[in-house]
């Protein structure tokens, strides 16, 4: 199977060096702050507004997306929270060091993943991977319960009969954080959730650029075997083999 990617769009065009409405790009809908701040975010995690940079007030936002004062205001407190903005009165909004950034937020993993940055990204997710996945996964073969195994089957059944690209990532990611639950680890459950956005971009890249599917779904139904069968170290090496596959196509592209 070889899917035909989506490409994620941005929701509006980048900054452009010119002033007035003949530039201005209205944003509708129902969370106009929300929205506001998702285009904000974007051009500062695509390097539009480096770290230290100053970005304009919020009479200049409201004037290019045509919305309220009060609207960027809110936006700009969202991305605060996230650690991308800091502010202060007569001073303005400014961004912080990439560090302070919380890439864990499910946002700011997205806008990351969508940035010309991707190939450090694809490897800042393989690399956690690679820390996480194969204890993970020897645990979820000593802990499983029947309902979490047939869970982890299901996805893994569903990527093999999957006839599109989203309907395979899809089922890859159910795969994955399946597995995570099922180490029975607490501190993994809610990590995985909130990388739940970075795999679910990894694999749609993978996905794309791979010359052999059914090499990788065997892979996959190696992991399921060894987990299913409670055999923790085959399923140890069963997910490095998958990784070192994903690695491969990673280096190749």
């Amino acid at each position: 199977m070889k899917a035909e990617a989506v490409e994620a769009e941005a929701l509006l065009p980048a900054p452009n060096a010119g002033s007035g409405r003949a530039n201005s790009s209205r944003i509708v809908g129902t969370s106009v702050h929300a929205s506001v701040a998702n285009e904000i975010g974007q051009r500062i995690v695509r390097g539009d507004y480096p770290p230290g940079a100053i970005l304009p007030n919020e009479a200049k936002w409201a004037e290019t997306f045509e919305v309220s004062r009060s609207a960027v205001r809110e936006a700009i407190k969202m991305l605060m929270a996230k650690s991308l903005l800091s502010s202060r009165p007569k001073v303005g909004s400014w961004v912080e060091p990439r560090e302070r950034w919380n890439l864990l937020d499910r946002d700011v993993l997205t806008w990351y993943a969508t940035s010309p940055n991707r190939e450090t990204f694809l490897k800042s997710v393989q690399e956690f991977r690679h820390i996480i996945e194969p204890e993970a996964t020897a645990l979820a073969a000593l802990r499983r319960t029947d309902e979490q195994m047939a869970e982890i089957s299901a996805a893994c059944r569903e990527m093999g009969a999957a006839t599109s690209l989203p309907q395979r990532t899809q089922a890859d990611t159910r795969f994955h954080l399946a597995i995570l639950r099922a180490s029975g680890n607490e501190l993994l459950v809610p990590l995985g959730t909130l990388i739940e956005s970075a795999l679910a971009h990894l694999f749609v890249f993978v996905t794309r650029e791979a010359d052999d599917l059914r090499h990788a779904q065997g892979l996959h139904e190696a992991i399921e075997k060894a987990i299913r069968l409670h055999r923790p170290e085959a399923a140890r090496n069963a997910v490095r083999k998958l990784l070192a596959n994903t690695d491969e196509v990673i280096a190749r592209v």
